[in-house]
């Protein structure tokens, strides 16, 4: 393949991309189809398997962009606070807000089945919450009701407290990031997604109008969980 050539499978590449996450935007995940994007970039939908191997694989590269784009802002938004509790709230409330401005892009990372549970060692997105989570737990914050481990958990928590040993940083040791920590944070992303999904699903329940003091709400809540509200 000539350097020319390789030029223009890149260019077209980026187009054929381009124009999913514009498909995605404007009609949502189930618009974002090869026949679609072949359509709108005249050429044959046959063409585009030179690229992609099927829709899924695709959308797999187009879930990528849209974690990249989110990991970007986030990190950057992160940057500007001073303190891990801070960087806990500006991280939440930033997430929220690109959840609210991007509704398409976060039904597809976040409310579209997918094969399994994410790859923590390549979701770059995850990396910026335990990195954060590592920052305030390097502080000596433990949860406030370290009982609550249910027997009936404990194993996958092991698990995933492994993991979570391998990935976060900084490096904490096993006296820290115990089980009841791995619980802990397991609870507060549970709460913090469910409260994002319902309001840009528009399923919160009708009486709350006020969305907003809800999720502040539930960022205290959380902050409680390790003793720092």
């Amino acid at each position: 393949m000539t350097q020319a050539t390789r030029r223009d499978r890149g260019r077209t590449d980026q187009e054929i991309r381009a124009q999913a996450r514009s498909l995605l935007v404007s009609d949502g995940p189930q618009a974002v189809t090869l026949r679609a994007i072949a359509r709108e970039l005249g050429i044959t939908a046959p063409a585009l398997y030179r690229y992609y191997s099927s829709r899924e694989d695709l959308v797999a590269h187009l879930r990528a962009d849209v974690c990249a784009d989110l990991t970007a802002a986030l990190t950057t938004a992160v940057s500007t606070a001073d303190d891990p509790v801070a960087r806990v709230l500006v991280l939440c409330r930033g997430f929220r807000s690109w959840a609210l401005a991007h509704p398409q892009e976060f039904s597809l990372v976040f409310g579209s089945p997918s094969a399994g549970p994410p790859d923590l060692e390549k979701d770059s997105f995850g990396r910026v919450f335990l990195g954060v989570a590592g920052q305030v737990l390097a502080t000596g914050a433990v949860p406030a009701r370290p009982d609550a481990v249910p027997g009936s958990l404990r194993e996958d928590l092991e698990g995933f407290r492994a993991e979570l040993l391998e990935l976060m940083s900084p490096p904490l040791s096993g006296e820290v990031l115990t089980v009841e920590v791995a619980h802990a944070l397991l609870r507060c992303w549970v709460r913090l997604y469910g409260q994002v999904a319902l309001e840009v699903f528009g399923q919160v329940p009708t009486p709350v109008t006020n969305t907003g003091a809800l999720f502040e709400s539930t960022l205290l809540d959380m902050l409680a969980e390790f003793g720092l509200s």
